[in-house]
């Protein structure tokens, strides 16, 4: 028989909680584990129960969705997280992201996007909606702060910066950060706009000069 995905679903809307419980209940290799209505609920049930994916909202009260997947990633870095959400706000799905969140989906997505998303980070790979990357990447090029004249770097960017430089593929790079190719691609543009080179070799020169390799 094959093997059911274990999930919990979070959110403190307890009417939508139950809709999205019965629409994906139906599915026959998805296993509903439990319900919670906010992020300590879902810490206490994660001590009693084998769990692959917790689904979760952002605002939830006590502990919302950011902080609960950032503790979920520090405790149980094996278990996958994907965030459902009305908000497409940059700022979160940066947080979400920096902190290893393995998908984000607006709660106006199809069942089938559902579904698609739930079984692509069950297989080991992240899942962002369309909007989402598309938000995230309008995101990343309008940030340009600067400091005395020098670009300033996010440390996800400097990591990647770091890996480009020791010669990591963008799947290699991707797998060690937690991360999908589209994010490292989208931070390997950004790098390159902000720091004003022209290319890769660009990059590992900066590099080197700046004793990041």
């Amino acid at each position: 028989m094959k093997k059911r995905i274990r999930i919990i679903l979070a959110d403190d809307h307890r009417m939508f909680l139950e809709g999205l419980h019965a629409l994906l209940a139906s599915t026959e290799d998805i296993k509903i584990v439990g319900l919670a209505l906010n992020g300590m609920e879902v810490m206490n049930l994660l001590k009693k129960e084998e769990i692959d994916l917790v689904v979760t909202d952002i605002n939830m009260p006590g502990m919302d969705g950011i902080t609960l997947n950032s503790t979920i990633k520090k405790q149980y870095p094996h278990i996958k997280t994907l965030v459902l959400s009305t908000y497409s706000d940059p700022d979160k799905i940066i947080k979400l992201t920096n902190n290893k969140a393995n998908g984000y989906l607006l709660k106006n997505a199809e069942k089938d996007e559902l579904l698609k998303a739930i079984h692509t980070i069950y297989a080991g790979n992240n899942y962002f909606s369309r909007e989402v990357q598309e938000k995230y990447t309008n995101s990343i090029f309008s940030g340009t702060t600067e400091t005395e004249g020098a670009p300033v770097l996010s440390k996800r960017e400097k990591e990647i910066l770091k890996y480009i430089a020791a010669e990591y593929t963008t799947p290699e790079i991707a797998e060690k950060l937690f991360i999908s190719q589209y994010t490292v691609n989208t931070h390997r543009k950004n790098l390159i706009a902000k720091l004003g080179v022209k290319n890769v070799a660009g990059l590992v020169k900066y590099a080197f000069q700046n004793g990041m390799a």
